[in-house]
């Protein structure tokens, strides 16, 4: 069995819910998700409407064509996804691998919804896990002066492996905006900090000797302002005077992976819809 996945945004008009619900009634769909928020500011419709499509008469071939009039007349940008697809997704990485152990087991416990044919690191440390796991490894040794060359070697890979999204699993290298731009809103991070605060190397320690009560995480998009792009999960814990910075790590990596994992399980379900710098992630 496979379903429908329509993603909407558009400017905030009466009967958009109507004309979307009613398409899909129409076609004989039994819609089993729908959810839908406005953002009062910008006056911004957003809606995410999944259905069964056991019985529904148009082709998927011919949706996109079927669907148009309606999304010409209330001017939407939509995009419609299949679960039965699976999106092929790529691992970046660098020598801090909890994120991958994560990532690479709830894959396998079926937590995941994906493939993962490709690691990509900058350093060999993976490698063992990879093999572990059954999935291609391949290191691209980064240095200032290669950086523009191996990006490009990457994206042939990338291409040749027909990946779709890129989670970056503490992959200590920043993307050239270039790279950035071939996947956009694809390219999701997870940093090791509660943005904004602490961001840069060494937080763990930087939060030790401000002597915090508190620590988290964020996963975010990938833009070309660093650290900038749209959050998608933040999440914290709490820390205690007894809490050495050895427990702070362990803390925090294990914070990551929970904050890293969801954004990838929601991106996977196609929750999320970005606006600007923000996102709607739906429940």
């Amino acid at each position: 069995m496979s379903n429908a996945i329509l993603l909407v945004s558009c400017p905030d008009h009466r009967g958009i819910t109507a004309a979307i619900t009613n398409y899909i009634f129409q076609h004989n769909g039994n819609i089993l998700h729908a959810d839908q928020h406005t953002d009062d500011q910008t006056n911004t419709f957003f809606m995410r409407v999944e259905w069964d499509l056991t019985g529904f008469d148009v082709p998927r071939e011919k949706l996109v064509e079927s669907f148009a009039p309606i999304a010409q007349k209330f001017n939407m940008e939509w995009s419609v996804n299949y679960t039965d697809q699976k999106a092929r997704v790529a691992i970046f990485v660098s020598r801090h691998l909890h994120c991958l152990y994560d990532l690479l087991y709830r894959r396998q416990a079926g937590h995941l919804d994906c493939e993962i044919p490709l690691i990509i690191s900058n350093h060999q440390d993976a490698e063992g896990l990879a093999k572990q796991f059954g999935i291609k490894f391949c290191h691209f040794s980064i240095m200032p002066d290669n950086k523009s060359d191996q990006e490009k070697r990457e994206l042939e890979l990338l291409k040749q492996e027909r990946i779709d999204s890129i989670v970056l699993a503490r992959y200590h290298q920043i993307l050239s905006p270039g790279f950035v731009e071939a996947y956009n809103n694809q390219i999701i991070n997870i940093h090791h900090s509660f943005l904004p605060a602490f961001v840069g190397q060494n937080p763990y320690d930087q939060a030790f000797r401000k002597g915090v009560k508190i620590i988290g995480a964020t996963s975010h998009y990938v833009t070309a302002d660093l650290d900038q792009g749209p959050i998608i999960e933040q999440d914290t814990v709490r820390i205690s005077h007894r809490d050495e910075l050895a427990d702070l790590i362990r803390k925090g990596e294990d914070l990551e992976k929970m904050v890293l994992s969801r954004a990838v399980r929601w991106h996977l379900q196609k929750k999320i819809l970005c606006y600007g710098n923000k996102t709607v992630v739906f429940d």
